[in-house]
């Protein structure tokens, strides 16, 4: 079909010399796409091979499906590869859906085969009324552009030269070239989301305009357009601005609010929501240090910078032993407790703490600050919580966090960093305990 090659060209999805892998379920677009493909492979001037993906969802049709794609491959001469995966099992221990999760073994089983294969082009068989369904799919979940752009015809080495093509010319092509094809049972029914807007909506929308698949495609098009525009704009901030994992809040915010929000994604990840960037701004509008966790990562507002990170862990409550080394949850600290010689000399140091043993009240934890945290330090006039310890010395967010602190059942009695309390700190003549904490890199070396 000359539809197909003109879309093939005008996204330059296939220069002479490629070496294509061909996603084939059995079904009627696929056939349509590897017929197509592997009958024009001379003209077009590239090599084909197939691959196809077992779901184990439909038990013997779906063994049916697999033995038809290998037996009509190697009919015509093509090398065909498969694979299987429990679906349902990854869904479960995922906690994906089963749509979800077919689609992300899919996809690397394909990823993977390609590699394997040394092709530089996956094409899939998306039709012009698949984008239109996505479209529609996209806006009943409150959508912005970018979902609205509909199925992109190149992401990648991931191509779809169906893609301005309708399942009636399709149909069509498979009639006129005598190619066969299998049907999913699971297609006839409204399981999924998917084929209720199949069988019900598009009907009534291509009741009132037959070619509204088409017209879909191009307000996706129009739309990819500003989206590309758009994100590009985003982009080339970002390589200006960002900087030690943060941004200058005065000049994202000064940024219209679509390039800005496309810049927010670009460092969280697609999935930020409009949700998500309204708790952004509000906490870039904070006079005082803000933050807002989003999907596991911490971004915090403080002293004009926008900063992105990791959400801290929390420190285990781990108790401290006399005599013995502990290392500390994954190693990142190895703290030493050590009782000395009487009249040692006391000299607290920023990660060695000299305690009058008889003054610690029960056991020393090493663990991380809490909401409230106060202490006095030794040789200062007042007590302080550490939240304005903290800010007086200008940390950051992520400093904080990973700031561990040590405790006795009376509350803060050393800060690492800072140094001990005056409750607790040893003089020359006391019974002396030693700590010291050690931070460690990633080599287990000491910091």
């Amino acid at each position: 079909m000359k539809t197909i090659t003109d879309f093939i060209n005008k996204h330059a999805m296939l220069p002479r010399g490629t070496h294509v892998l061909c996603a084939v379920s059995g079904g009627a677009d696929s056939m349509c796409l590897l017929h197509f493909l592997s009958s024009n492979a001379e003209s077009l001037g590239i090599t084909v091979a197939a691959a196809h993906f077992n779901h184990r969802l439909r038990g013997a049709e779906a063994d049916r499906d697999q033995a038809f794609v290998e037996a009509w491959c190697k009919e015509h001469g093509i090398l065909c590869e498969t694979g299987s995966a429990d679906v349902v099992a990854y869904a479960g221990q995922s906690g994906m859906s089963t749509e979800e999760a077919a689609r992300n073994l899919r996809y690397e089983f394909l990823e993977n085969c390609a590699d394997k294969l040394g092709c530089t082009a996956i094409a899939t068989a998306h039709n012009s009324d698949d984008n239109a369904e996505t479209v529609l799919l996209n806006l009943t979940r409150g959508a912005g552009a970018k979902g609205l752009c509909g199925i992109p015809p190149v992401r990648g080495r991931l191509i779809r030269p169906l893609l301005a093509t309708s399942r009636a010319q399709i149909e069509a092509y498979l009639a006129e070239n005598g190619v066969p094809h299998i049907t999913d049972s699971t297609n006839d029914t409204d399981d999924y989301t998917r084929n209720v807007i199949r069988h019900r909506v598009m009907p009534v929308l291509c009741g009132i305009n037959p070619a509204f698949s088409a017209s879909a495609m191009r307000t996706a098009e129009l739309l990819r357009e500003d989206e590309e525009f758009l994100d590009k704009l985003a982009a080339d901030f970002l390589r200006e601005h960002f900087e030690n994992g943060s941004l200058p809040i005065a000049e994202l915010t000064a940024l219209p609010k679509p390039v800005a929000a496309r810049a927010l994604r670009k460092i969280c990840g697609r999935s930020l929501t409009a949700g998500h960037i309204k708790a952004l701004f509000d906490i870039m509008q904070s006079e005082s240090l803000a933050h807002a966790d989003i999907h596991g990562m911490r971004v915090t507002a403080d002293h004009g910078r926008l900063y992105f990170g990791q959400k801290p862990a929390v420190l285990p409550d781990t108790p401290l032993h006399i005599g013995e080394k502990t290392v500390i949850g994954d190693g990142s600290f190895t703290v030493e407790c050590k009782l000395m010689p009487k009249n040692s000399k006391v000299f607290n140091s920023l990660n060695t703490f000299f305690f009058n043993f008889d003054a610690v009240c029960g056991t020393i934890f090493f663990t991380s600050r809490k909401d409230g945290d106060k202490i006095r330090l030794n040789g200062r006039k007042c007590t302080k919580s550490l939240k304005d310890l903290f800010s007086e010395a200008k940390m950051t967010q992520l400093q904080r966090s990973e700031t561990p602190v040590l405790r006795d059942e009376k509350g803060i009695i050393a800060v690492y960093g800072f140094g001990a309390c005056e409750r607790c700190s040893a003089k020359t003549g006391d019974a002396v305990l030693r700590v010291t904490i050690n931070k460690t890199d990633r080599t287990g070396d000491n910091l």
